[in-house]
């Protein structure tokens, strides 16, 4: 049973670009946080990000093919502008949580509408890092039943 975790454009950049946004956390501190909650779950994690638009479309196609439990997906910036991100996610027949870290209903104007969220199975958002942790613990709860 796994779980794949992806994130997006800059999300390497987590403690060093807009820590009024996003925080002081670092990205290992992410990585760190969704293993220990993996291991809490008692399942596999496969954590993956890029900055690359076609390199997370690759990755969505790949786990096609390697049906998880559920995919955790913070496109990031991609949220706002990847049709083909949307239709990779749209292909896959598994439970997909979309996460962010801030509120983006309370930010920029471009940032309210996200093309990706009508594909997944729901969405978290302003509830900072946490937000990974709670849509992993949805996905393994849904899949019980």
């Amino acid at each position: 049973m796994k779980i794949l975790v992806i994130n997006g454009v800059n999300m390497n950049f987590l403690g060093i670009r807009n820590k009024e946004v996003y925080g002081n956390r670092d990205y290992n501190y992410l990585l760190e946080m969704i293993e220990k909650k993996a291991k809490e779950l008692g399942v596999d994690v496969e954590c993956f990000q890029s900055n690359h638009e076609g390199a997370i479309v690759d990755k969505l196609q790949e786990a096609y093919f390697e049906k998880p439990l559920g995919i955790v997906i913070n496109p990031a910036a991609f949220t706002h502008t990847s049709v083909g991100i949307r239709d990779a996610l749209e292909s896959l027949d598994c439970i997909k949580v979309e996460v962010h870290i801030s509120n983006i209903s309370d930010r920029e104007e471009f940032r309210h509408r996200s093309i990706t969220q009508p594909v997944c199975t729901g969405q978290i958002a302003g509830l900072g890092l946490y937000g990974y942790t709670l849509a992993m613990e949805y996905i393994i709860e849904q899949t019980k039943s």
